[in-house]
C-alpha cells in the first residue's frame, strides 16, 4: 500500500491514472450519500423560504404584499413556528430526492461516457440531469409535495382546528378522500419543472466548475466549499425563471382537493389558461423571487456539502490505493 506521493513518484501519481480516479469520483451509492447530507442541511435553512412562496403561489385576493409582508403575517398571526410547518416531509423529501436525483444521474452518465476518454459530452451531461429529474419527479418529489403544500396552506397552529394533524395524517386523510392518485396530484407540471431543472443545473455546475475553477469530474481536484457555493449557486439560478410556471401550477393542483364541489384545474395546460386568463400572465411567476431565494441558496448549500463529502471519499482513496 503506498500513499500519493509513492504514486507520482512512480507512474506519475493520480493525474497519470484518470479512469480509475473517475471510476471513484462517479460511484453512483457515493454520490446519493452525498446528496443526501447536502439535503438536510439545506431543508434546516431555508423551510421559511418555501412556506412564504407557498403562501404567495396560493395566493389570489392579493392578502400578501411581498415576501417580507407574508412572513411578517404568517409570524404575527400564527407564530414563528409557522415558518418551519412541513419540515418533516420537506427534509424527508429533500434528503430522498436528492439521493436519487445525484445516483440516478451518476447513472445515466455512466451510459452516456465515452468508452475510450471516459468523458461525458454536454449533450450526455443534459439528458442525464433531465433523466434524473424526471425520475425524482415521479417517486419521490410529487407525492411528498402534495403532503408539504396541503401542510403549509392551513392557518393557525392549534391541531383542533387543521384538518392535517401531521405528515402522515395529511397522507392518509389525502389517500381516504382522494385515493391513491391524490398524493400525485400535479404529477405532469413537477416533471416538466424537475427534468428541465436538474438538466440545467448538472450542465451548469460542471461548466462553472471548469470556468470558474479548472476543475474537471475525476481529475483529483477537489474544490473549497465556498468555491461549489459560488458554483452551485449560478447552476440554480436559471431553473426558476424557466419552469415559473410549471411550479405555479403544479402548487396550484398539488393544493386543490374535491372537497366542496368540482375542482377548479382539471390538468396542467386547463390550469395555466386559467390562470392566465383569471390572473394575468405575471400570475404565472408568482412566488419567483422566494424561489429565486431558496434555490440557488439551496443549491450551494447542498453542493458545498456534497463536494467535499466526495472529496473525502477521494482523498482517502488516492491515500490507500496500490500501484
Amino acid at each position: 500500500m503506498l500513499c500519493i506521493s509513492g504514486m507520482k513518484k512512480e507512474d506519475g501519481g493520480a493525474q497519470d491514472n484518470p479512469n480509475m480516479q473517475a471510476k471513484k469520483l462517479t460511484t453512483p451509492y457515493l454520490k446519493a450519500i452525498s446528496g443526501s447530507f447536502g439535503g438536510i442541511v439545506e431543508a434546516s435553512c431555508l423551510q421559511p423560504i418555501d412556506v412564504i412562496k407557498t403562501r404567495l403561489q396560493l395566493d389570489r385576493s392579493g392578502n400578501y404584499k411581498g415576501i417580507l409582508h407574508c412572513g411578517t403575517i404568517i409570524s404575527r398571526t400564527e407564530g414563528v413556528r409557522a415558518l418551519w410547518k412541513g419540515m418533516t416531509p420537506f427534509a424527508t423529501h429533500l434528503t430522498l430526492k436528492y439521493a436519487l436525483r445525484m445516483g440516478s444521474n451518476a447513472v445515466l452518465q455512466s451510459a452516456f461516457k465515452d468508452p475510450e476518454t471516459g468523458k461525458v459530452s454536454s449533450h450526455g451531461r443534459f439528458l442525464s440531469g433531465f433523466g434524473a429529474g424526471v425520475l425524482e419527479a415521479l417517486i419521490i418529489v410529487t407525492p411528498f409535495e402534495v403532503v408539504k403544500i396541503r401542510l403549509q396552506q392551513q392557518r393557525g397552529l392549534s391541531p383542533e382546528l387543521l384538518k392535517y394533524k401531521g405528515p402522515v395524517h395529511c397522507a392518509q386523510t389525502i389517500i381516504r378522500e382522494e385515493g391513491f392518485r391524490g398524493l400525485w396530484a400535479g404529477a405532469s407540471p413537477t416533471v416538466m419543472r424537475n427534468g428541465t431543472n436538474q438538466a440545467a443545473m448538472f450542465t451548469a455546475k460542471n461548466a462553472f466548475d471548469v470556468l470558474l475553477w479548472k476543475k474537471h469530474e475525476g481529475d483529483g481536484k477537489v474544490l473549497r466549499p465556498w468555491q461549489s457555493m459560488i458554483s452551485g449557486f449560478l447552476a440554480g439560478t436559471a431553473g426558476p425563471i424557466c419552469t415559473g410556471p410549471f411550479d405555479v401550477v403544479k402548487t396550484r393542483l398539488m393544493a386543490q382537493n374535491r372537497e366542496g364541489g368540482e375542482l377548479k384545474y382539471k390538468g396542467m395546460i386547463h390550469a395555466i389558461r386559467t390562470i392566465y386568463r383569471e390572473e394575468g400572465v405575471i400570475a404565472l411567476w408568482k412566488g419567483l423571487l422566494p424561489r429565486l431565494m431558496r434555490i440557488p441558496p439551496g443549491q450551494a448549500i447542498m453542493w458545498a456539502v456534497a463536494d467535499q463529502i466526495i472529496g473525502l471519499y477521494e482523498r482517502r482513496y488516492l491515500q490507500m490505493t496500490p500501484l
